[in-house]
């Protein structure tokens, strides 16, 4: 099931440059990095509000707009999604205050 977001993931990094009339990933990597976090933010909030409403379904969707919104912010800045992979396998194992503390943020 994890396969589905890499191959997601190099769809999207695909797109780039690809006509924006044909291609939502195209016309949001034509606005820019910054808008890209943006879309990203405003769908992160849409999920909190959908969890904040207990509504399991629009949470299924909005959680699913988030991941593929946060895969192009993550593209538009040139981060790669194996990348984060590998740091979450990184983090694997640890106490998320023992990996938060290693990187000075407790």
């Amino acid at each position: 099931m994890a396969n589905v977001l890499t191959r997601l993931a190099r769809t999207i990094e695909a797109r780039k440059g690809e006509d924006e009339k044909k291609s939502y990933a195209a016309k949001l990597f034509a606005r820019g990095p910054d808008k890209c976090a943006e879309k990203f933010g405003e769908e992160a909030v849409e999920a909190i509000i959908a969890a904040a409403k207990d509504d399991p379904q629009n949470l299924t969707e909005e959680a699913a707009d988030v991941l593929f919104h946060m895969l192009i912010m993550l593209s538009s800045r040139g981060v790669k999604w194996e990348d984060v992979l590998g740091e979450l396998e990184r983090r694997e194992g640890v106490s998320g205050i023992v990996e938060k503390q290693s990187r000075g943020k407790a």
